[in-house]
């Protein structure tokens, strides 16, 4: 009986941890009844279909400790990688933000219940959409099984693999975020030079007030003709994935 409850306990614990920090299903906003009962039924059906180290019932406490917090560990790196991949749109969003002169306004994320600002929040929901529309939240599901296929219950990868992969997806993700808004960064750049030229040929002009509401009208415009690249980038995530996880 002790082994079987450990068993389920390791298996419960990476899941746990895993869906704690995953996008999506980790938000506030999802009830909590549904986020257990989700985490215990799959937590069943991976421990019918995963193997058990074997002694589990000779372990002692302290060394089912070790176990439970190996689980942690692991579940935690998994659902933080997603997370920091889920955070490419929601970068790019925040540099274009910059670029239209929207730093300063924030709202209340009714995602996250976090303050954001308003168009990273809107490109991340579009993104989100996209995701689901596709079938995105099955890869989830996948990640869990691969990573039993990997590392069984009982065992994980090395903190050294599971550190270089947090620091691979933190790299990938600037990278791919700055990538995303390049061409809109490129298009403001444009702008902000006819500018400087017509407050040279125009000097009592007030360049600041004619500035802002074109630098927010081509925002609004890019950014109309930017939503539908972020279906490509759904796609891409799934490569990166499976690039970067340690399955």
């Amino acid at each position: 009986m002790y082994e079987k409850l450990l068993g389920f306990a390791l298996v419960l614990t990476r899941i746990s941890a895993f869906f704690l920090v995953l996008p999506v299903f980790g938000w506030k906003t999802i009830p909590a009844q549904i986020k257990v009962a989700a985490t215990v039924l799959l937590s069943l059906f991976f421990y019918f279909i995963s193997p058990l180290p074997a002694g589990l019932g000779r372990a002692a406490p302290l060394t089912a400790f070790l176990l439970l917090s190996g689980e942690a560990l692991y579940g935690l790196a998994l659902g933080l990688i997603i997370a920091l991949l889920f955070s490419v749109v929601r970068l790019s969003g925040l540099i274009i933000e910059q670029q239209m002169g929207l730093t300063m306004s924030e709202i209340l994320d009714p995602l996250t219940e976090n303050e954001t600002s308003p168009f990273g929040s809107l490109v991340e929901m579009v993104f989100v959409l996209l995701f689901l529309s596709a079938n995105g939240h099955h890869l989830f599901l996948l990640v869990l099984s691969r990573s039993y296929d990997a590392f069984p219950s009982g065992t994980m990868p090395t903190i050294a693999l599971l550190a270089g992969a947090v620091v691979n997806t933190s790299t990938a993700m600037f990278a791919a975020g700055l990538r995303l808004a390049a061409p809109m960064l490129a298009a403001f750049l444009v702008l902000m030079v006819a500018l400087a030229l017509l407050a040279r040929l125009v000097p009592e002009m007030n360049i600041l007030f004619v500035s802002l509401p074109v630098r927010v009208a081509l925002g609004l415009f890019l950014t109309a003709m930017f939503l539908p690249f972020i279906n490509g980038f759904v796609t891409e995530m799934a490569d990166w994935m499976v690039k970067l996880l340690p399955l």
